[in-house]
């Protein structure tokens, strides 16, 4: 579990045109003399090359490995990737790792390689793709399994605006999809608290939802890719992330719409398919869960593990779903961002959607409102 240490050890969060040029100050007002850039082919080309030249100009040393793809073509935080950066990096030498990428790169060095080698790490975010850049949590694949584990936040974020804007819109499209998936997390947050006693703190649910509410509201511009728009959801994004290491763990940023995601993906790899964009798969799972609660509540169905704490709070929880858009509103909020917005987009086929409405729930031992409706 992530505590406030966690927040205060990132030391440094630059978001603005030219970040990228602030590297190496930082990495010199720290003494760090032997760096290692870790990035993949498609990254190096956004960040990475460039982050390598002025390193190199100011006098840093600093070596580089680009992850390999799998057979597949994605690169994937999974046993092999982990065991390459692991073997490229030398504790007694490396003083500094620098993540340039998304989702990935940072799930294998930020979360996980930082962490087990004691080498701090810096995040370079070369698009607005997903919430997990300042995570604690390493979600890997371990044999075809979706497995998180603890890690470490980075030590500083370097955010340039002038490469984000430059990023491909279905990943502008993903971050917020992993955003518009709040509304189904908070209200599975809350559920889990009011039914089962898990915990819940309101600071960390009020940073999510004011995220959550900029990006509903620059929805237009974040589908244009403008410098605003972008700002706004990389912002909502890393203080999203902020949420998650205040509170502990992922309840404010992940529910039944991540174990959804969680599912697909893994039946992708095991059937050899190329990976989805994790917050392509959120996006359009928000939309299945609010269908389904909505449902939920028009046929006044209310099962759970503990009853009578739902006889005793109904009326509250109805008064939740109420506030989660109905499933044409997600939808129509995706689409203006430029993404995908219905699973057949995705690939997802009936089969594959009803046995994941019945199975994703046991992938976390969370107290949703899909477990509730799985078990009774």
């Amino acid at each position: 579990m992530s505590t406030l240490n966690d927040i205060k050890a990132i030391q440094q969060v630059s978001l603005s045109p030219g970040a990228l040029h602030e590297v190496a100050s930082f990495l010199q007002k720290r003494k760090y003399s032997e760096v290692q850039l870790i990035a993949d082919e498609n990254t190096y080309k956004a960040a990475g090359e460039q982050l390598m030249n002025l390193l190199e100009h100011e006098g840093i040393p600093v070596s580089q490995l680009r992850i390999s793809p799998n057979p597949q073509g994605d690169c994937v935080a999974d046993e092999q990737s982990i065991v390459e950066v692991l073997l490229s990096t030398n504790p007694d030498q490396t003083d500094c790792l620098i993540a340039v990428g998304s989702g990935t790169i940072h799930d294998i060095v930020v979360r996980f390689v930082s962490h087990k080698t004691k080498v701090p790490f810096i995040s370079v975010p070369t698009a607005p793709s997903v919430d997990g850049f300042t995570s604690a949590g390493a979600p890997l694949i371990i044999r075809g399994v979706k497995t998180t584990v603890a890690a470490v936040p980075p030590i500083a974020i370097f955010a340039d605006l002038d490469i984000l804007v430059k990023a491909p819109q279905p990943l502008v499209a993903a971050g917020f999809g992993d955003m518009l998936g709040k509304y189904t997390s908070l209200f599975d947050w809350k559920f889990s608290h009011l039914t089962a006693g898990e915990p819940y703190d309101e600071q960390a649910a009020v940073i999510t939802q004011r995220a959550l509410q900029s990006c509903v509201d620059q929805v237009e511009a974040i589908g244009n890719r403008t410098e605003e728009g972008i700002r706004t959801l990389m912002t909502a994004l890393i203080e999203s992330g902020m949420a998650m290491l205040l509170f502990g763990q992922s309840h404010p940023a992940s529910g039944a719409e991540h174990h959804l995601s969680h599912y697909w993906e893994m039946e992708y790899l095991r059937l050899g398919r190329r990976a989805l964009l994790h917050g392509a798969k959120v996006g359009v799972a928000c939309a299945e869960i609010s269908h389904l609660y909505h449902k939920a509540v028009d046929e006044g169905i209310f099962p759970g593990a503990e009853p009578e704490a739902l006889r005793e709070h109904g009326s509250e929880v109805r008064k939740w779903i109420a506030e989660i858009p109905p499933e044409s509103t997600i939808r129509d909020l995706l689409r203006i961002a430029g993404g995908p917005n219905d699973r057949t987009e995705l690939g997802i086929d009936d089969e594959l959607l009803k046995r994941s409405l019945s199975q994703a729930h046991r992938l976390r031992n969370r107290h949703t409102l899909l477990r509730a409706l799985n078990e009774a």
